[in-house]
């Protein structure tokens, strides 16, 4: 058990001096706005939001994860030959990625309420912090009240 935890604070450690490294590095690199050509950033996020404006690659996203959970439920509740052990835990995934799933919806609603209602970025992230932490809130008081995990 110590081990464990002394690794663990090692990999903390390091995880820690990594992002001091990298948030340095970066502020190294930053330079004032407008100030030179388009950076590798700029191509990048302007091309992915390019991509994510297209209606079908919507489709195609959502029709891939459909079809992925739907699949790997069969495939944990079906006669396929998987163990009993690894049915559960493909199971328990399913139910995993449905409910972050959800809880990104109802981050991202609240998100896009605040801001189509003219207010910043920072009140977006807090009302969509504040209402997944309701979902978590609700999920914590059925879990207590019936039990509906495990």
């Amino acid at each position: 058990m110590v081990s464990l935890t002394l690794l663990s604070t090692a990999l903390m450690g390091l995880l820690v001096v990594a992002t001091f490294v990298a948030v340095a590095r970066i502020g190294a690199k930053r330079t004032a706005p407008g100030a030179g050509s388009v950076s590798r950033y700029d191509a990048i996020t302007g091309t992915l939001s390019d991509v994510a404006r297209k209606p079908v690659v919507w489709a195609v996203a959502f029709i891939a994860v459909t079809v992925g959970i739907g699949a790997v439920a069969l495939l944990a509740v079906g006669n396929f030959g998987v163990s009993e052990a690894l049915a559960g835990t493909l199971l328990t995934a399913v139910y995993a990625v449905v409910g972050l799933l959800l809880t990104g919806f109802v981050f991202l609603g609240a998100y896009f309420g605040a801001r189509g209602r003219g207010l910043g970025n920072a009140h977006g992230v807090a009302a969509g912090s504040f209402a997944s932490g309701l979902v978590f809130l609700v999920l914590i008081v059925t879990e207590l009240l019936i039990g509906v995990i495990g």
